[in-house]
């Protein structure tokens, strides 16, 4: 079994946000050269999200949305905001969309069904943040 390793870096110009990743991904599995197994794709900061999902704006603005009514931000409205931090709703926005995806290689490409794409979700952002890109297989 090989793996191989990448690391994407995002510096978001809004606070919340969407990044179609899908090609970045793609291209971290190609240059793996692993022709089968399994990729992990997950945000490395405890304010963002990696999902799966269809790339419609619309759709976007209504998890944006979604969110936002279950996680408002508010600099009173949250515990952890006592420590000085100002983003409480963000690391329950985190929760909510995931942590990370994982998604089957075959033919060393991503094998996803229709309309999926991968996506970073910042929830706390306009600074830099990582996200890990894990390919294990043959």
């Amino acid at each position: 079994m090989k793996s191989y390793t990448e690391y994407l870096i995002f510096n978001t110009i809004k606070r919340q946000e969407f990044l179609n990743i899908t090609q970045d991904v793609e291209s971290a599995v190609k240059k793996s050269k692993i022709k089968e197994g399994i990729c992990l794709v997950n945000a490395m900061h405890i304010t963002a999200s990696v999902f799966i999902n269809d790339d419609e704006s619309g759709l976007h603005r209504d998890f944006l949305a979604w969110v936002e009514k279950l996680a408002p931000y508010g600099r009173d409205r949250y515990q952890h905001n006592l420590t000085g931090e100002d983003n409480g709703d963000a690391h329950l926005k985190r929760t909510i969309m995931g942590r990370e995806v994982v998604c089957a290689v075959t033919n060393n490409k991503l094998d996803f069904g229709p309309w999926e794409q991968i996506f970073y979700g910042e929830f706390d952002g306009q600074r830099k943040k990582r996200v890990l890109v894990k390919i294990i297989g043959d």
